[in-house]
């Protein structure tokens, strides 16, 4: 029985957990590898673009919640996600009509552009903390838990209870659903082709009589969805402050680069690999070892290698071995 213990405390702190950051993660580095793909720059206001649409997400969900509206067993702000997205995608076109074409026209070098991110990134941040403030807000509601740890336990006769929350379930499906669509877009779609065309070869896309304003315009949505999603998704799962969502940037730049930046299928496997990695440097071994050995021999200290205040640090390592002996990622950087 005691693996089986073993088992579920790393099920319970390590597995689940990191999976449902690793989908987070996964969609967050989705936007900034399609941004990277087909603007050809790197978007430093992607972590507060997220924070936004989860911000306009949540206002409208107390709003659903005071007006009686509910979803039932599921968060309500699932219901208010599709406003949050709409918002997030008019910020981000009047951003681009207003910021970036001014770049965009002139061929100015990436590095402008990315010089350019920062300044929208600290102005997004910015109006993020005027319409929410900078405390820990909690908008989750419904049904807690799917599995919960008293009932494993009961029904099990194990000394160790598995605890699945709802949101950790609902995360992981709606990734799931949000990435089999973008693919399906991308790869499916007249449009979807033509953004991926775009990407490849621009000159010969704009010979073919493809409009790069509508290619970059749908490219805007597809990432303000996606990061709204994420936020929302890691908002449900946690809690939201805007200044983690800042925070954020550091593991999903460090996602995106790992699988390749440009790349979808790399932004993908990226983020489970610096989700898993953060968590299990972080998480303290002590009693998953514990169970496994002999009765006797339990280890005294935490086998904790990191402190979870230092799991950012994690993310940046990986990134900084990543860039030094394989700066094209582990899928090799292309484009979409």
């Amino acid at each position: 029985m005691e693996p089986l213990n073993a088992l579920v405390v790393f099920l319970n702190f390590v597995f689940i957990p990191a999976a449902a950051y690793g989908a987070q993660l996964a969609l967050g580095a989705l936007g900034v590898t399609l941004i990277y793909g087909i603007l050809r720059f790197s978007n430093f206001a992607h972590g507060d673009t997220m924070a936004f649409g989860t911000a306009i997400t949540i206002l409208v969900t107390f709003a659903l919640q005071g007006a009686g509206v509910t979803f039932g067993p599921l968060p309500t702000a699932l219901l208010a996600l599709p406003v949050g997205i709409a918002a997030t995608a008019l910020l981000v076109l009047g951003t681009d009509r207003s910021v970036y074409r001014f770049y965009r026209e002139r061929k100015a070098a990436p590095v402008i552009l990315v010089i350019v991110s920062m300044g929208v990134m600290f102005v997004m941040n910015g109006i993020v903390r005027f319409i929410i403030g900078v405390e820990d807000v909690v908008f989750t509601d419904g049904a807690r838990f799917v599995i919960d740890a008293r009932g494993f336990r009961e029904a099990t006769g194990l000394a160790e209870g598995l605890a699945l929350r709802s949101t950790q379930v609902i995360t992981l499906v709606t990734a799931a659903v949000a990435v089999a669509l973008l693919f399906w877009f991308l790869n499916r779609t007249r449009t979807g082709k033509s953004m991926r065309a775009f990407s490849d070869n621009e000159d010969l896309a704009l010979l073919s009589g493809i409009s790069p304003e509508r290619v970059v315009a749908i490219t805007w949505i597809i990432v303000a969805a996606l990061a709204t999603t994420a936020g929302v998704l890691y908002g449900l799962d946690k809690s939201f402050k805007a200044f983690t969502y800042f925070q954020l940037l550091l593991p999903i730049f460090a996602a995106a680069i790992v699988g390749g930046l440009g790349n979808p299928v790399g932004a993908i496997a990226g983020g489970f690999i610096i989700a898993f990695s953060e968590v299990m440097v972080t998480y303290a071994w002590r009693k998953v070892v514990a169970y496994l050995l002999p009765e006797g021999l339990e280890p005294t200290s935490l086998l904790q290698l990191m402190s979870t205040e230092y799991k950012f640090a994690v993310s940046f390592a990986i990134l900084v071995i990543v860039l030094l002996f394989r700066p094209t990622g582990l899928f090799k950087g292309q484009s979409v």
